[in-house]
């Protein structure tokens, strides 16, 4: 702005010094050749009265004084006499502008430079009584030529009023832009400029207070989806039209922390799953599909958004679907070992009812024909009880309140429900440990504890011992269950807790066991926030232990 301003001062003073000059050369010009004229049109007078008398003796006299060139030229055109040329030898005048006109008006005046320019004759003619015409002509210097005479002052002088323009220019720029520099635009209505400038200034100020609220509302929504995008497990990334990264939340920062999350999409992951999802959402179709790392499975969902003209953004939903999967694997898995474990028992009631219905069965075994039908039925409401507890624990447990319980006690009531199968299976059963206090489910925890006590019963060899212990470590309450059973090989140790998962098949058909003990205890911990330690070795025993937050 700056150069611009001090350009168009410099130049509106430029031109108005050539203008001036111009009209100053103009103007000399003009004056002298009025006073030349004036001058020749006087002398041209008083030399006319005197040729008019016919005296050519004093026409000569007058021609040898004066300066100034005398010509007398006929009607015809024809010179008679000049005072600084031979007559004879000149040519005919009739065409010159001062005689032609001179002859047609009675006067006539004329100019005309020389062909350097540097001199400029001036004529003035008067036609006499006898039709001759008299002209009398000065020559004088031009102004060109005076200019030219000059000139070496004159281009002094334009360069000095080149620096002066120059000078006052700049000094003209800085007066008037020091005003408007020193304006505070974020608060213009607090500047002292000048008066033109108050409607802009108020324009702005209002502008100003517009983009503000504008501003602050984009850091607040800002603020918003940084804080929504902050708190989402599911990862979000936002593709350009380009396939540049716009934007990453901080789930997919963690989950690809070695790779970059700007620049091209390629920059962020490589799998072939991925970059097939993001290029057909780039392409303006939406796209799903699936991705492993690092053991976990992935979810993902690219949408497309439309932009200028073909071009498309894309927003990629990344969801870790690992355990929804699992879930899904073990509900089918669930809906199937329900289906066999009920269909086992129901098929032995209805052979054994056939039996007895079609009268093939003999009185003396009526008896034990009803008890297996019994203990079968028995065994299909246990499993029945075990899957709607099971069913209860993985919704959250039964709206039972938690309450505090002693584990001491608790123990001494599960070795009382168990004292009967453990003396039936020669295994000694007994409670140790000191009184200590744990918020629970008392129904929950009491099924929990009589599940391990069961197993450990069932599963142990005759003359073993089965201890239940309640106590306290580190603050932390505990109940362990050890025994002096067969053991668990280090294979299932880790999938012991699996629904209708079982070491020895046979022998868990032969106790009567579901299956689901032990998943209810895992079900269960996690209600209780509890942890559960599992150690056993195959022929030595097994010792579970649940362990409790502390109070």
């Amino acid at each position: 702005m700056r150069k611009r301003v001090f350009g168009s001062i410099f130049l509106t003073a430029l031109v108005t010094l050539l203008l001036t000059a111009s009209l100053l050369l103009a103007a000399v010009h003009s004056g002298l050749s009025g006073n030349a004229r004036e001058r020749l049109a006087g002398e041209c007078g008083y030399i006319a009265r005197i040729a008019e008398r016919g005296d050519r003796a004093a026409l000569e006299e007058i021609g040898q004084s004066y300066t100034d060139r005398i010509t007398l030229v006929s009607a015809d055109g024809a010179v008679l006499y000049d005072n600084q040329g031979d007559e004879d030898s000149m040519e005919n005048h009739r065409e010159r502008p001062e005689i032609e006109q001179a002859l047609r008006d009675g006067v006539g005046a004329s100019s005309r430079l020389s062909d350097t320019l540097s001199q400029q004759t001036y004529y003035y003619a008067q036609r006499l009584q006898d039709g001759t015409v008299l002209r009398v002509a000065s020559t004088a210097d031009s102004a060109f030529g005076a200019l030219s005479a000059a000139s070496p002052w004159i281009v002094l002088i334009v360069l000095l009023a080149l620096l002066v323009a120059a000078l006052l220019a700049s000094w003209l720029t800085h007066v008037f832009l020091a005003p408007i520099v020193a304006l505070d635009l974020h608060d213009p209505l607090k500047n002292d400029a000048y008066d033109e400038l108050s409607p802009l200034l108020q324009r702005m100020a209002k502008q100003n207070r517009r983009i503000e609220a504008q501003m602050s509302e984009l850091k607040r929504r800002q603020a918003e989806f940084d804080d929504v995008t902050a708190r989402m497990d599911e990862g979000l990334v936002l593709f350009s039209a380009m396939g540049d990264i716009l934007f990453a939340n901080r789930a997919v920062r963690a989950l690809f922390p070695k790779d970059s999350a700007s620049g091209g999409y390629l920059t962020l992951c490589r799998d072939p799953e991925y970059v097939r999802v993001v290029e057909e959402a780039l392409g303006g179709e939406s796209a799903h599909g699936r991705m492993e790392k690092d053991g976990r499975v992935y979810s993902l969902t690219a949408s497309s958004v439309a932009g200028e003209g073909q071009s498309h953004a894309a927003v990629l939903f990344v969801v870790d679907s690992t355990e929804r999967d699992q879930a899904e694997r073990q509900r089918q898995e669930f809906t199937a070992n329900v289906s066999h474990e009920l269909k086992t028992p129901l098929t032995s009631i209805m052979g054994y009812a056939e039996i007895m219905e079609n009268g093939i069965v003999k009185p003396e075994d009526v008896a034990p024909f009803a008890g297996k039908i019994r203990a079968e039925a028995v065994r299909l409401l246990t499993l029945i009880e075990d899957i709607i507890r099971l069913s209860q624990l993985d919704e959250g447990g039964a709206p039972a309140p938690f309450e505090p319980v002693e584990l001491l006690a608790l123990c001494g009531t599960v070795r009382d429900r168990l004292q009967h199968k453990a003396a039936a299976h020669k295994v000694t059963l007994a409670v140790t440990g000191k009184p200590v206090t744990a918020q629970a489910q008392r129904r929950t925890l009491e099924q929990m504890v009589f599940n391990l006590a069961d197993n450990a019963v069932a599963y142990n060899r005759a003359g073993g011992s089965v201890t239940i212990e309640a106590g306290a470590e580190g603050g932390a309450p505990f109940i362990r269950v050890s025994d002096t059973g067969i053991g668990i090989a280090p294979a299932d140790q880790a999938r012991v807790f699996e629904r209708f998962y079982r070491v020895d098949k046979s022998h868990s058909k032969m106790t009567g066991g579901t299956g689901l003990g032990l998943s209810i205890v895992k079900h269960g911990a996690a209600l209780h926030h509890a942890k559960i330690e599992l150690q056993s070795a195959l022929g030595v025993g097994t010792t579970i232990t649940l362990r409790f937050p502390k109070a």
